[in-house]
């Protein structure tokens, strides 16, 4: 066994020396740009742990190949010079390629404060300028030297390597051919084989590896230096190669952006970089209240009585809804829960089936807790699931919050289904860590993230629901656990300088399909109401894009403003838009717009007195909801392609 344990060692050796070369170029990162760090209690080592861990996927990747090829013909005896010379060339080239964006990354994130990523690609196109760039600007020299003096040294040991490892091999008495030492190889073989694709895929958790395994702490700077340069632009390319990531091109930018000011209300000098920018100014001191934010997942308006279900589901949400500011009009962003999050939160809104937290580039968005942060809020989110599930680990740290709580803090017999823990044990988790933070003497803004109205249904053995079916059992069940949390939540001291938000991330399909996009889908329920709120119902138009200003208006708050929403308390939503996965609607009080880009098809419906749609071949008569969809949907493109770049 001698010839393949070394054989063995070969490739170990390779693998570790690569992850070694990988690692320098991260300090030379860290050196070069530790002045970035905000957060000096960070510790510093976990960014270089989480390194190595991202760098043995990209490893891994390269060597599966030759270690399956090299290991399996050694099972069989084979052994010969030209094999382990391929290997030491297989390896040159490919880290050759995948050091190049570990020694580009340092002045890249310098300039972007990003991981490099796909866009350098559009640089492509100007051959000459980037070049020029590169190699006349002589802070660059440094990186380009350093790579070179790594590749240099890793190719100089990897021809050592090969040299000493075939010597051994070759010197070392052939093994006899006997079927149990074969067989003993091909465990061998298979188990390291097998090693190395879970190496690829990082992690046992329900996903692979993504970005948002290198998320730590609350400094930018640390938590993007674990993560892999190659990595980071391999899947950013992945990502842009998937259908629902394909640039839009519903108008000309120019107009849409011109009509998408003008439906807000914007006026004054453009800023090509965020073209919707407001500065929102409010007379006297803000209301400094603390915000409970709960979104629930899949809970469509239809299934509250108070919007004409038969079945008693929802008392605690139907009394809410009555003791509340209340939006009888409401429509998600889209269908999916980021969508619902990046809306309700960010004031973003859906464009079609694109995941706009996911990407290897982790999108910078001003919303609610950005600006709570500003005031001096301690925020924190709480999730049923994985924290990378999403990206949302990686956006959310990004992106305004403190603390985020996930299945990867809770006890594991608690966790009930792929989707992770059950409502009521998230809520009852969160309410003595929100006590803890109230103690401090800090605002606090909390969001807490259901599950339980989400296949698989799982209903706690304790409940004992009244409906027959599990589909209505959920929705009694996922009430019951909302009104559980807040009789709890009335008992604590904070609870009456606290304002509350209940709404759905997107709705589901309840009773029959009435159209193209069941309207069951996107209309919700949302509620207002704790300190300062009144109670009263607007029957206004209301989208999840409205929460955040209308939410800051009632803590009386000025901040700059980049979304698409309107202030429901100061202004009159007459038009809406949102989106589910293949189609875009535009809708207002008397009719409803909905376009298929893929099948370049429109559908058009009147809207009843009671809400009932009816079709309407009259397509002209729908050309101002067309302009209208066609131009906020391409703006929010236009946003998000800047938002990569800058």
């Amino acid at each position: 066994m001698k010839r393949f344990t070394k054989t063995i060692e070969y490739i170990l050796s390779i693998h570790i020396l690569a992850i070694l070369a990988l690692s320098l170029f991260r300090l030379i990162e860290y050196i070069s740009l530790h002045g970035m760090i905000t957060d000096n209690r960070a510790d510093r080592f976990i960014a270089f742990v989480n390194g190595l861990w991202f760098d043995n996927v990209v490893a891994s990747y390269i060597s599966v190949l030759p270690l399956a090829v090299i290991l399996f013909s050694a099972s069989f005896n084979y052994y010969h010079k030209w094999m382990l010379k391929a290997v030491m060339i297989w390896y040159s080239i490919w880290f050759a390629i995948a050091f190049i964006p570990s020694a580009a990354n340092t002045p890249y994130f310098a300039y972007f404060f990003k991981n490099i990523n796909s866009s350098i690609f559009e640089w492509f196109g100007y051959a000459s300028t980037t070049s020029g760039m590169l190699f006349q600007e002589s802070s660059y020299w440094l990186y380009i030297a350093s790579y070179f003096i790594i590749i240099s040294i890793f190719v100089y040991l990897l021809k050592r390597l090969y040299t000493f490892f075939w010597k051994r091999i070759d010197e070392s008495h052939a093994d006899f051919y006997t079927l149990p030492k074969m067989s003993l190889r091909l465990i061998v073989t298979f188990a390291f084989v097998g090693g190395c694709i879970f190496g690829i895929r990082g992690r046992v958790g329900y996903n692979p590896i993504k970005i948002s395994e290198a998320y730590y702490c609350n400094d930018s700077f640390l938590n993007q230096l674990g993560i892999n340069p190659a990595f980071n632009l391999l899947t950013s390319s992945l990502d842009d190669m998937r259908k629902e990531n394909r640039e839009i091109h519903l108008m000309p930018y120019g107009k849409a952006i011109t009509q998408a000011r003008a439906s807000l209300g914007i006026t004054g000098k453009i800023d090509s970089t965020n073209v919707l920018s407001q500065d929102i100014k409010t007379c006297g001191p803000a209301k400094k209240h603390n915000v409970v934010v709960i979104l629930m997942e899949s809970m469509s308006a239809s299934l509250m009585q108070t919007f004409g279900q038969n079945e008693r589901l929802t008392p605690n949400l139907d009394s809410l809804f009555n003791h509340s500011l209340a939006f009888t009009n409401c429509y998600s962003a889209g269908i999916h829960t980021n969508q619902g999050m990046t809306a309700a939160l960010y004031s973003f809104p859906a464009i079609m089936s694109r995941n706009l937290m996911k990407g290897t580039v982790t999108p910078h968005r001003d919303g609610i807790p950005t600006v709570l942060k500003r005031y001096g809020y301690h925020n924190l989110f709480f999730m049923t699931h994985e924290a990378q599930y999403d990206n949302m680990k990686a956006f959310f740290s990004t992106n305004g919050y403190d603390d985020i709580y996930s299945q990867e803090n809770y006890p594991k017999n608690q966790v009930v289904n792929s989707f992770g823990v059950s409502d009521h044990f998230l809520f009852n988790y969160s309410l003595p860590i929100i006590n803890k933070v109230s103690k401090s003497g800090k605002p606090f803004f909390v969001t807490l993230l259901t599950i339980s109205n989400h296949p698989p249904y799982i209903i706690p053995s304790f409940f004992h629901a009244k409906t027959s079916k599990p589909e209505t059992q959920i929705v009694e069940y996922a009430d019951w656990a909302i009104g559980d949390f807040l009789k709890k939540a009335k008992k604590q001291s904070w609870y009456k300088n606290t304002v509350f938000v209940i709404l759905a991330d997107h709705g589901k399909l309840v009773g029959n399909s009435n159209c193209e996009l069941p309207v069951s889908y996107n209309h919700i329920p949302l509620m207002i109401f704790g300190a300062d709120i009144p109670t009263m119902k607007c029957n206004n138009l209301m989208e999840q894009i409205d929460v955040m200003p209308t939410l800051l208006q009632l803590l009386n708050m000025s901040y700059k403003y980049n979304g698409f929403g309107i202030n429901a308390i100061k202004g009159k939503r007459t038009k809406a838009f949102y989106s589910a996965d293949n189609e875009i609607v535009g809708r207002d009080a008397k009719r409803c717009y909905i376009f298929n880009p893929s099948m370049n098809s429109s559908f058009c419906y009147d809207v009843a007195p009671n809400g009932k749609l009816q079709q309407n071949k009259n397509v002209k008569q729908f050309s101002y909801l067309r302009n209208y969809v066609f131009s906020m949907t391409q703006t929010a493109e236009y946003a998000t392609r800047q938002s990569r770049l800058h």
